[in-house]
Parts: C-alpha cells; structure tokens; sequence
C-alpha cells in the first residue's frame, strides 16, 4: 500500500452506543442513561449543525435483565449471541433471554450484514484488568475503526489506547458490534464488576465523545492522513492449570505477571504460581504479549488470559465519498451480498 493513497468511504449517517451488554459493567450503563437524558436537550448550535455532519445517534441498554440484577448476565452471555447461525437459527418459547434479547437488537441495529444495518456500532464494556482503553474489532483493515482508534491516541495522550484485533469471520463474529457495517468494542478497565470508578467512567465518556466527533468530522469531508499504528492480534487463550479430576484451579497469575497487561512475556518468564508456591513457567515458543490477565468473568470460560502478537499496520488516508460514489458502492455492497 501506498503511504498517499487515498480511500473514499461511505458516510457513517447512523451510530450506535451501547451499554450495558454485560449487566454489572457499569461505566457503559451509566454512561448511555447519562446520553439519553442528554439526548433530550437539543442545544442551539445542534440545530443549526450542517446537515451533512450531523450524525444519528442511538443510544441502547443491552441487557436491562441482568442490569436490573447487576449480573454479566441472566440466562447466557448475550455478548456471544450475534453469530449469524444463532440470528437466523430457529428460537422456540424457551429460548434463552438473552437469545431472544439478540434477535430484537438484530432487528434494532441490523440486519447483521445487510444495507439496513447501522453504520458503526459502539460496545461499551469494562475488564478487570488493567488494560486502560481498548478498541477491540474483527478486522485489521477495517480503516473506519482504525482511523477512529489513532485519533483516540491523539486527544487522549494521558490514557493508554491499544487496538485488538480478533481475528474470527463475519460468519462466526459473535458479539454486539459486529451487526454495523462498522464496530467495535470499547473495554475500559480496570474496574471491579458492579462497581463504577469516576476516573474509568470519565475515560469512557471522553473516549465517546471523540469517537463522535470524529464521525463528525469525516460527515463534512476532513481528509485524514494515513501512517502506521499498533495492532495487536489475538494467538490464542491460556487457561489456569487445573486439578484432572475435579478441574478446579490449582494456581492463580503469578505475581510478577498481575496487571502487566500488554507488557512482552518471554518464554520461561512466571506465568502461575500454585497454591502450593511453586512457579509455572510460561512454555510458549515465542514472546507475546498478554492481556485480559486474570479478567473475572473469564473464568468461567477456562481463560487466564490472552495473548497476541504486536504488529504495525500501514492505514491509508481517508475522507467521504461524494453522493456519485455513495451510488456506485451501494450497488457494489448490495450485489455482494446477494452473491
């Protein structure tokens, strides 16, 4: 790729931030109620805002069940509920909550993959890892989300900002974010579950905010430059060693690896210590660097943490199309779909 070439994208007209997937990951809950009772003052200068930047915003509670319980969630993580086989699968009357809760988000913010769905969708969530903020999407080349990503870095100078890149096909993509033509996963932490943090909340909110204005700011056709960024990509996932029979835990993250998230683990490096005091040495063939170190609700899951490799990924510059080449892409995606 050319480091001058320049992409014309669609206009992203409709945006959706949700909060509340998760129901006891409380800065996305209480930063949507905070957007929607804004949403009712419509300013001056809102009025009189250019028709071509202005920007559709949905706010969504995802999950109000397990907020109203302050639980992940009621019946089965709802964040894993978006793949394309579950939302066009057949639902019977006593479907999962969180399955039928899919389907009427689906039918909200998508069709997932179709022209109807909404242009970027916006996934608020917190970890328990101290992860700082991270953007978290399918694609390494989707460049609205990338462009979104290092403008964050830019106004957020005092916040650590990383892009995680889970390499999973539209087909099998399984999360909220993935029923937009764009999106992503905001997580923030670290926060405990069921609680909110004024300085998490506020990171949350400012990150927001930008990830709007930045929308805005390509609407009314800003050019903006291409470069490199840091992508980190998904290997694979560690689990916590086990007991063979009663696969219980028999050791937990040793302390010397606890919340050095994105920090570059190095084969023999301690990876666990048991119960017992022993060291588990990491046995990988090559440094990678983790994340989602000890997350809570992963537990469940059989993860410790994660981990991925570090690459540098050339964006190319970018603005709006004009109406003329909206047309032309329209017809490209809609013949792309029927094939």
């Amino acid at each position: 790729m050319e480091v001058d070439e320049l992409e014309c994208l669609p206009r992203l007209p409709r945006v959706a931030v949700c909060g509340g997937t998760h129901g006891n990951e409380l800065s996305g809950v209480y930063l949507v109620r905070e957007l929607l009772k804004m949403e009712k003052k419509v300013t001056k200068e809102e009025e009189e805002e250019e028709e071509d930047e202005r920007v559709s915003v949905v706010m969504v509670l995802s999950n109000p069940r397990a907020m109203l319980q302050c639980r992940r969630y009621v019946d089965t993580d709802l964040n894993r509920c978006f793949t394309r086989a579950t939302l066009n699968g057949p639902v019977s009357d006593v479907a999962p909550y969180e399955i039928t809760r899919a389907l009427e988000l689906n039918r909200m913010l998508g069709p997932k993959g179709s022209p109807a769905a909404v242009d970027l969708v916006c996934d608020l969530h917190n970890t328990t890892a101290n992860m700082g903020l991270c953007l978290i999407a399918y694609s390494d080349c989707d460049w609205i989300c990338l462009h979104i990503f290092k403008h964050l870095q830019r106004e957020m100078p005092d916040v650590p900002i990383r892009f995680i890149h889970f390499d999973v096909s539209s087909k099998e993509s399984y999360s909220l974010d993935s029923v937009g033509k764009h999106g992503f996963a905001m997580e923030i932490g670290p926060q405990p579950h069921g609680v909110v943090r004024s300085n998490v909340y506020t990171a949350m909110r400012v990150g927001v905010q930008n990830m709007l204005d930045w929308v805005r700011f390509f609407n009314s056709g800003t050019i903006f430059e291409g470069g490199f960024v840091e992508v980190f990509s998904m290997v694979k996932h560690i689990d916590y060693p086990r007991d063979r029979e009663t696969r219980t835990i028999t050791a937990a993250i040793h302390p010397q690896l606890q919340d050095r998230d994105f920090c570059l683990l190095h084969p023999g490096d301690p990876l666990f210590q048991t119960f017992s005091g022993e060291t588990l040495p990491y046995k990988g063939k090559e440094p990678l660097y983790p994340f989602f170190i000890n997350e809570c609700a992963y537990y469940e899951k059989g993860i410790a943490l994660s981990l991925a490799r570090k690459r540098r990924v050339m964006i190319p510059s970018i603005r709006v199309q004009t109406e003329q080449e909206q047309e032309s892409y329209v017809q490209e995606f809609t013949s792309e779909e029927e094939e």
